[in-house]
């Protein structure tokens, strides 16, 4: 028996997903989760086989959690976001597997069972993350952090030219018109997820 835990923020989600482990011969549910909070305890249980572990919970994310030095069973992350970033990043932080939620029953069924015995199991291909250079990170960030260019070119000891620059070279590859718009876009597709 794969004894599978589930954790999304999302009852319906939640629930749902559990009522499909638990109807299949060979799983079981070993307890579901609304938080990582209320994941620990099933965690610390030691009775879990495979997590599936949404990349979303309210304001934590599962990253945090594949960052974190918990000792956990096989992690199938299940989530809304197809971004191939998201998957780079949680094959680095140690995932066994990256379904999409809009994704057919028999793929996430089989994400459970290849993670269980070992294996990988991506529906999103890793290796499509966005290239980006250590200073562009770090430009970004601040970008996000709502810094101004000034504030960026003081904290960075570069010039507030050479913030300009950096931020005109990014908004020609993205094809982005405004620091909001590139903030947003590096946000909702994960562009700096693997950074901390």
């Amino acid at each position: 028996m794969i004894r599978v835990a589930v954790v999304d923020d999302h009852p319906l989600v939640r629930e749902g997903t559990a009522a499909l482990v638990d109807r299949q011969e060979d799983m079981e549910i070993a307890g579901v989760a609304g938080s990582l909070d209320e994941l620990r305890p099933i965690l610390e249980a030691g009775s879990t086989d495979v997590l599936l572990l949404d990349l979303r919970l309210g304001q934590e994310s599962g990253f945090e959690l594949l960052r974190s030095d918990v000792a956990m069973p096989a992690v199938v992350v299940v989530t809304s976001y197809d971004y191939p970033q998201y998957a780079d990043a949680a094959l680095r932080l140690g995932a066994a597997g990256f379904v999409v939620k809009t994704a057919p029953t028999a793929e996430l069924l089989d994400a459970i069972r290849r993670a269980a015995s070992g294996g990988l199991a991506f529906g999103v291909r890793p290796g499509g993350g966005v290239a980006l250079s250590a200073r562009e990170r770090e430009v970004l960030q601040l970008v996000v952090d709502g810094a101004s260019n000034d504030e960026i070119g003081s904290r960075l000891g570069i010039s507030s030219r050479t913030v300009e620059s950096h931020l005109r070279r990014l908004f020609e590859r993205f094809g982005v018109a405004s620091r909001t718009e590139l903030a947003a876009r590096a946000l909702r597709e994960g562009w700096l997820e693997d950074v901390g």
